[in-house]
């Protein structure tokens, strides 16, 4: 019986790491992202923060999150929709690698 906790245990906490290690391409993300520069700022610095939210510095997961969400409609905002509705998770995930591998203000 132990020994299948062990197992189960081991699976368990390998799929996590995997998890972890299946962070975006911030080098991919940086082309990627150009199309946001025009509101987020090139490196994620908005120069109207309070219209458009700085990126640089966010933490991955969150932006992921963030992105994901206004794909889905989760996050209602018109021109956003726009803007990400063709992204792959694949692109998303560069993008939040991207602006999270940033300095913050």
């Amino acid at each position: 019986m132990r020994s299948i906790a062990t197992i189960v245990c081991s699976t368990l906490l390998l799929a996590g790491s995997g998890a972890v290690l299946a962070g975006g391409d911030a080098a991919a993300g940086k082309t990627k992202a150009a199309t946001c520069g025009g509101c987020h700022g090139a490196n994620g610095i908005s120069a109207a923060p309070d219209v458009n939210p700085s990126l640089a510095g966010m933490d991955e997961a969150s932006l992921v999150e963030a992105i994901q969400e206004y794909k889905d409609g989760t996050r209602d905002h018109a021109t956003m929709k726009v803007m990400v509705m063709s992204l792959s998770d694949e692109d998303i995930a560069d993008i939040a690698a991207f602006y999270a591998s940033q300095p913050a203000e």
